[in-house]
């Protein structure tokens, strides 16, 4: 079992990554904290593999939580989980030794890939010997990509279209219709609409009637919070 820490100061985000971690074969969640001192206290006294790390916490960047364990000489990777778009940051993120960059909202299959990956990372470093030339090398990091666009979503749907409703809806202060995402992403309402329900589904958005017009209420999409 690969042994996972989820550090996220949200409560209701923490549980969501919770349970889908433990939704992954193969992996286990050791525990879950909302600070970065927590976690690092946590992984004094307990045995962690990987850790799911928002970078923005309460007490500190996450980076600085990454930086301390990797000064400590444990081994432990790390999987940032943020909504931090900002490059220098994804750069910065790299530079600590963060394996994985995930963005907030996710669904579960994103996630899903993500540590599929990195157990087979895990396996393939984990073998005896050494690399027999570069293909080797290139092979073992290799393993640390996702797989091809839409690979684990539903028939028809792709994941470059699913970030993009993603991100119309993360920036939406008051929520988004299925024509406005629609609109904001360049498909169509229909596209749009089952986008935006497949968030809902996978507890990364929530419908909310509005009732500002006569007649039948449009149902809008909001964040999860």
């Amino acid at each position: 079992m690969i042994r996972v820490l989820v550090v996220e100061d949200d409560p209701l985000a923490a549980e969501a990554h919770r349970r889908y971690v433990e939704r992954v074969p193969g992996f286990a969640v050791s525990g879950v904290v909302h600070a970065g001192a927590d976690a690092l206290r946590f992984c004094e006294r307990t045995p962690v593999d990987l850790v799911l790390l928002d970078l923005y916490l309460p007490d500190g960047h996450g980076l600085a939580v990454c930086r301390a364990l990797h000064a400590s000489r444990r081994q432990v990777d790390v999987i940032a989980v943020t909504s931090a778009r900002d490059l220098a940051e994804v750069r910065s993120a790299v530079s600590a030794g963060v394996v994985q960059y995930l963005l907030k909202p996710f669904t579960f299959a994103s996630l899903r890939d993500r540590l599929e990956a990195y157990a087979r990372f895990r396996d393939r470093a984990g073998q005896d010997g050494e690399a027999a030339g570069q293909s080797d090398v290139d092979g073992l990091i290799a393993t640390l990509r996702t797989p091809e666009l839409g690979g684990s979503l539903p028939k028809g749907m792709s994941q470059e279209t699913l970030q993009a409703v993603s991100d119309a809806l993360t920036g939406a202060a008051d929520g988004l219709s299925a024509a406005e995402a629609a609109a904001q992403t360049g498909v169509s309402r229909v596209t749009a609409r089952r986008y935006l329900e497949y968030l809902a589904e996978n507890g990364l958005a929530v419908r909310r009637p509005h009732y500002g017009q006569v007649g039948r209420p449009e149902v809008r999409f909001h964040p999860a919070s």
